[in-house]
């Protein structure tokens, strides 16, 4: 009689297969990044005389930071998570939202001090990854996160010349949202690197 031939199993891959860098998150994000220098000359061009152009700007900066969302979506629901992406994003946010400071600033709209805190946080931060970039990426926590949506209210609603339709109590509204960035942006910071040192110094001693 007979053994009937069992072909062998396959082989196993070894492991997750290896995602692409060149998919549709990341090409959101790389597109968030390209938007800024339009944003930032649409706003500057307007030379605060709240005007369609004032308007168009504060339209484009509020699709560009939505797309915040839109991109981690679809890279978590479709296995699209990479270390390009994970570096890629927080530094889309930063260049958006530092450009749109930076112009408010120069517009004398937003204390140069405000625009100063916030981004040394900011390059600080991104500095510090790409310096232990070789450990692995770190992707934004939490409270980085809160912060971000927080940041990109404030700054929308500073974008946006509500002013010249509700009146002037908008701008103590203004005023009080971007309060709260800052002091997220300043407390997520230090946070940040108590957690980084507490990680270094548990290294330490385990080596």
């Amino acid at each position: 009689m007979s053994v009937p031939h069992t072909p062998p199993p396959a082989a196993s891959d070894g492991g997750a297969k290896r995602v692409s860098n060149w998919n549709l998150p990341n090409a959101i994000t790389v597109v968030r990044i390209l938007l800024a220098p339009l944003f930032v000359w649409m706003l500057l061009s307007d030379g605060g005389d709240d005007g369609w152009l004032r308007w168009a700007a504060a339209v484009l900066f509020i699709l560009a930071i939505a797309t915040d969302g839109v991109d981690g979506a679809l890279a978590r629901r479709n296995g699209m998570v990479t270390d390009l992406g994970k570096l890629l994003d927080p530094i889309a946010d930063k260049v958006l939202t530092g450009g749109a400071l930076i112009a408010l600033s120069i517009l004398g709209e937003l204390p140069w001090w405000v625009t100063v805190v916030i981004l040394v946080r900011e390059v600080g931060i991104t500095v510090y990854r790409f310096a232990v970039i070789r450990q692995g990426v770190i992707a934004a926590s939490r409270g980085g996160k809160i912060k971000t949506i927080v940041q990109s209210v404030a700054i929308s609603a500073a974008l946006l010349p509500l002013w010249t339709v509700f009146g002037d109590w908008v701008f103590w509204a203004n005023g009080i949202l971007m309060t709260a960035a800052v002091i997220l942006t300043v407390w997520t910071g230090i946070d940040y690197l108590w957690q980084a040192w507490k990680g270094r110094r548990a290294k330490r001693a385990l080596a």
